[in-house]
């Protein structure tokens, strides 16, 4: 009787231990993902930036930049939750699962550029003109069956547009 007391509780906290585990290790990799894919989606971002010669607002979450003869297209999508790279018509999904997603812009004086309104072509060339530094800002959630909700933020540097000619 006492020893089938004693099993019991001792195989309760095994069990407990090892659901306690699996869930950490769910969480874990959830934020391993999410981490690797955002620094490799920036990467992306910054070498394309600082190669272009020219930056073309498309929308308040899609930016297009030449770089050389090639136009490569960074977009966030709302609906599916996923931040793309398409050059040459070949797409490539950088992050998904995001929550929240800004572009920043910024004059080569480092004042911020009003992006919020790039509804006519008319302003889309004009923050266009003057964007001389990017930014993005990242919110990208996971969720597992077994573990709690996993999020991870990022904030970029300000990548600077270095061959593209701006003037104060």
């Amino acid at each position: 009787m006492v020893s089938s007391v004693l099993a019991t509780i001792i195989l309760t906290a095994v069990l407990s231990m090892f659901l306690f585990l699996g869930r950490r290790s769910a969480n874990i990799i959830n934020y391993a993902e999410m981490e690797s894919k955002a620094r490799r989606g920036l990467e992306f971002f910054a070498q394309d930036t600082r190669q272009s010669s020219d930056l073309t607002w498309n929308s308040t979450s899609s930016v297009s930049l030449t770089v050389g003869a090639s136009t490569i297209t960074y977009s966030f999508n709302s609906g599916t939750g996923e931040f793309t790279r398409t050059m040459g018509g070949v797409t490539t999904v950088l992050l998904e699962g995001i929550t929240t997603f800004t572009f920043s812009s910024y004059k080569i004086t480092g004042a911020t550029v009003d992006t919020s309104d790039l509804s006519t072509a008319a302003k889309r060339d004009s923050a266009s003109g003057v964007t001389k530094q990017i930014q993005i800002y990242i919110e990208a959630a996971r969720n597992s069956v077994t573990a709690a909700r996993a999020t991870n933020t990022v904030l970029s540097a300000r990548y600077i547009l270095c061959n593209k000619r701006v003037t104060a």
